[in-house]
């Protein structure tokens, strides 16, 4: 049996992930807390696991600054996030993450300091065309696609400087921070957050019942497991392949809201065209990235 090479396993991570991440919009819909108080027990729930697994690792403040920012922009993204499902519904707020491809090609090259990749841009673009498609779909719907759009920008900034911090850090000493310190920052936050985006329905209220199974396999499948093996990809994949990759992620979510929550019904044929070429851009990318790595 062929050996599998370095770059293989790290797609192999990274699309285990990906499917992991899937269900992450299913969560959001089965829990019915407000999205303040999903993301914060997320965090809570997650960093308490981590503990209980790895203890307190050692690590320098500056290292532990860096790290809790990440965790910040992290959480942040994950308020955006859930707003945009609750505000449309499940299959539009995975489509809005599509946009992170394009915010990388992007973000990268410019705290890198390198330069632009004209390749990378025009993949990015037919993922904000299929993004155009599922847009003008549905005028009720626009309100949470735009609190989307923002998501998938926060998503991207996290991404690079994620990778640009985590470099010499254990995997999971690095999400255990990120949650755990990311859990005290987005805590400050949460205030802002609410005068930008008011609360519909109660906020900082404990989960019972079904809402606390959810939020703990939501915890321990879609955050403790997904992050290792994305952070694992990410020390031998480029951001930006991440991210483009991570496009698939509505594919899978899709799927499942279709069984589950029958949104089908919801969607007409310019839906499946965005859908379509958001698929094409991962294709490419995925080619283009196994291509430059032999």
């Amino acid at each position: 049996m062929a050996q599998i090479s370095g770059i293989q396993k790290a797609f192999i991570q990274l699309h285990l992930s990906v499917m992991l991440a899937g269900f992450t919009g299913l969560f959001g819909k089965l829990i019915t807390l407000n999205e303040v108080d999903i993301v914060w027990y997320r965090m809570l729930f997650t960093s308490i696991i981590l503990l209980v697994f790895t203890g307190l690792p050692q690590i320098e403040r500056k290292k532990l600054l860096q790290l809790g920012g990440c965790g910040a922009l992290l959480g942040l993204h994950w308020m955006l996030f859930y707003g945009s499902i609750k505000a449309s519904n499940i299959s539009i707020g995975v489509i809005c993450y599509s946009l992170v491809g394009f915010f990388t090609a992007i973000i990268e090259p410019i705290i890198y300091r390198k330069k632009i990749s004209t390749t990378e841009i025009l993949f990015s673009l037919i993922t904000v065309l299929g993004l155009l498609c599922i847009f003008s779909f549905d005028a009720r719907y626009r309100y949470g696609i735009s609190i989307g759009v923002l998501s998938s920008f926060v998503a991207a900034l996290y991404g690079v400087c994620n990778k640009k911090v985590s470099v010499g850090v254990k995997t999971r000493t690095v999400l255990f921070y990120q949650m755990s310190a990311g859990l005290v920052v987005v805590s400050m936050i949460i205030p802002l957050y609410l005068m930008l985006f008011p609360a519909h329905q109660d906020v900082l209220v404990i989960p019972e019942g079904s809402n606390l199974w959810w939020m703990l396999c939501h915890a321990l499948f879609c955050t403790v497991a997904m992050y290792i093996l994305q952070i694992q990809a990410l020390r031998t994949l480029s951001a930006f392949t991440v991210n483009l990759t991570y496009n698939l992620e509505p594919c899978y979510t899709i799927a499942i809201a279709f069984i589950v929550f029958h949104e089908a019904r919801e969607l007409n044929f310019s839906f499946y065209i965005g859908i379509a070429l958001i698929l094409i851009s991962v294709i490419l990318q995925t080619w283009r990235a196994t291509l430059s790595k032999k």
